[in-house]
This record gives structure tokens, sequence and C-alpha cells, in this order.
């Protein structure tokens, strides 16, 4: 147990900025087993997230409160999967090669793709928190506990679905000494071990909250982006890099919070 708290840490000191006790120490033998807590750790950022958005809708017009939420997320997570699509974007935008686009993704810059996508992403995401807060009734569940669900469940399977994506895809960057994924993405995990279950579980786990059978049906589109970002990445760059699996989580985030927002509306 005290081993599996402190693989926890490591991830939570790895994917966020979150501060964790002073007796914990990074190994980098642990950051391999944590990716399998990212979901829980996803659970957490939403949570926490969701916590700041239900108090600032008290004393806040709906479109300050989601603000405020959204910056609260990037704090938590120093913008570690932000930072991630904003390189993708760029890499694959201007790179007409795998070792341009590698290049590319490696610069810490950010260039005009990068922020044009960063842009959307955050508009988009900020009117879909609206639209989803300002929904009065969702299936019998009242907000604020709605959007707290919602919340938890586009963090956590967003999350699990990059995860899923070092199981059916290669590392791009195998044969670079620099990469910080390289320790983790040669011991990818596989669909049956106990370590994905666990991952999935993490993931899965929010969708029991909303009451209703329905909700299991947008594990689907969230899914189907996932499995068409990794065959875009793998067919450019021969699998996937840190940066994607930041670009993967962000949008089936995205259509996550799309497709909740059109099941409850017209189903």
């Amino acid at each position: 147990m005290k081993k599996e708290i402190e693989i926890f840490f490591t991830g939570l000191m790895f994917y966020t900025r979150i501060p964790i006790p002073k007796n914990i120490h990074f190994k980098k033998e642990y950051s391999i087993e944590s990716i399998k807590y990212l979901p829980l750790i996803g659970l957490l950022v939403g949570a926490l997230s969701a916590f700041i958005l239900i108090i600032s809708l008290f004393i806040l017009p709906v479109s300050i409160a989601v603000i405020i939420s959204m910056v609260c997320s990037l704090l938590l997570t120093g913008a570690f999967h932000e930072d991630g699509l904003a390189d993708t974007v760029d890499g694959f935008g201007g790179g007409w090669h795998k070792e341009k686009i590698l290049l590319i993704m490696k610069d810490s810059t950010i260039g005009a793709y990068g922020a044009i996508a960063l842009i959307m992403v955050f508009l988009l995401k900020y009117q879909l928190l609206v639209a989803l807060v300002d929904l009065p009734i969702a299936n019998g569940i009242s907000n604020p506990y709605f959007i707290f669900f919602v919340l938890l469940a586009g963090h956590s399977l967003s999350r699990g679905a990059a995860v899923s994506a070092m199981i059916t895809h290669s590392y791009a960057r195998i044969n670079d000494d620099t990469s910080k994924l390289k320790s983790i993405a040669p011991k990818s995990l596989k669909w049956t071990s106990p370590a994905f279950i666990l991952a999935l579980a993490f993931a899965l786990f929010p969708l029991f909250l909303f009451q209703s059978p329905y909700i299991f049906l947008l594990i689907f589109p969230v899914y189907l982006a996932k499995v068409l970002l990794s065959r875009f990445f793998n067919t450019w760059i021969g699998g996937y890099t840190g940066d994607c699996l930041g670009a993967i989580q962000q949008i089936c985030e995205l259509i996550f919070y799309i497709s909740i927002l059109i099941l409850w509306k017209y189903i």
C-alpha cells in the first residue's frame, strides 16, 4: 500500500503542480507505473475545478465563474496537456515528414498554429461549460451536482483515452535519449493488465454518478476521437509522443462536453 501511495504521488508530481508531502521524492521507476493513476489524477483536477466553479457561481455571473474554473484547472496542471496540444498542432502544421514534425514539437516556443489551436480550444471549452451550467435540470439531477459530475467525467475519461493510446500504438521517440516519456513508453500497458483495468475503472467511475444508462453512450464518441487521432499520428510519425497524448486528452475532453450537451438536450 505504501508503494502504491508513493506511485500515485509521483504521478501527481509529474502531471500536476499540486503540492505533495515533503517526504515523497520523485522516483523514475515509479513514474513508469504512475500512468495507471492518470485518470484518478484527472478526477482530482476535475473535482477541484468543479468546486471552484460551484463556489464562484454563488457570487459571480456564470461566464466569469467558468473562466475562473478554467484558470484553476490550468494552474493545477501547469497547462501540461494544453502545452502538448499546442506543440502537436505546431508540429503537424509546420512539418511535412516525421523528423521535421518531431523537431518542431520538441521546440518549447509556441508557434502560430499552436496559439490558434489553444485559442479555439479555450473558446469552445468556455462556451460548452457555460451551456452545461445553464442547463436547469438534467435527467433529474439539478445543478450544481450535474456540472460537478460533468467536470469529473470530462477530466477522467479524456485521460483514460490518452492512457489507452499507449496500448494501441507505439512510441514515436523511442530512439530519442532526451525524451521524458521514453522510460514509460516501452513498458506500455496491455488491455488485460491490472494496471490498465485500474485506470479504466477510475476513468469510468464518474459516469455512474449520472443515474442514467444513456451516459455510457458517451464512451463511443470519446473513444472514436482517440482512435482517429491515434491513427493520424501513427500515419505521420509512426506512433505517439507525450505531446500527442496531451492533444488526445484535450480534444477528447471537448468531445465529451459536446456529446453530453447533445445527449441531455435532445435525448
